[in-house]
């Protein structure tokens, strides 16, 4: 784990850009990815099979463009992301509501350890001890939406962490 303040010459310059970056982020995995040209794909945890499919295909070919996948780790569309991006041999960027001690949702243990081992890296605002707490996952998402140049949204429901990401991705005056 890395430790990255952000003075540090590898802090996100992007993040550095967004209203309320977080002054400290934790990182495992490849930091030099950080800075390279990214989109965000996110979408409802409860997907249909149209935007698993769609996912899928999209992912597939923004990393034909060296394009990183940034995501949430979260179930649904932000899975289907991640795990796309990494079969078709693309980095990927996950970050999480809580410390690196407590991953979550745990049936994303596999795939945290799978984007590490292949190049990508995962970012939290929060020190490893830190439980995820609801209050964390809007939070997050302005970390999600502020990586990368564009947000793609899949499928969301009113009033929903995805609607969130779009929001901030609004504010932050990215596509």
């Amino acid at each position: 784990m890395k430790i990255i303040n952000i003075d540090d010459k590898y802090y996100p310059e992007k993040l550095k850009l967004i209203n309320n970056p977080p002054n400290t982020i934790y990182v495992e995995g490849n930091i030099d990815i950080l800075n390279n040209k990214a989109i965000t794909v996110v979408g409802s945890r409860n997907m249909s099979e149209y935007g698993k499919n769609i996912t899928n295909q999209i992912v597939k070919d923004l990393v034909k463009y060296n394009l990183n996948i940034v995501s949430g780790l979260a179930l649904g569309i932000d899975s289907v992301a991640h795990n796309s991006c990494l079969e078709n041999k693309g980095k990927t960027i996950a970050v999480i509501a809580g410390g690196f001690n407590h991953i979550f949702p745990p049936e994303n243990i596999q795939l945290h350890n799978r984007i590490i081992n292949s190049g990508g890296c995962i970012i939290s605002e929060h020190a490893p001890d830190v439980i995820p707490k609801k209050a964390f996952f809007p939070m997050r998402n302005r970390i999600v939406s502020g990586l990368t140049d564009a947000t793609l949204v899949i499928e969301a429901t009113y009033r929903s962490g995805t609607s969130i990401t779009a929001k901030y991705a609004k504010l932050q005056g990215k596509d």
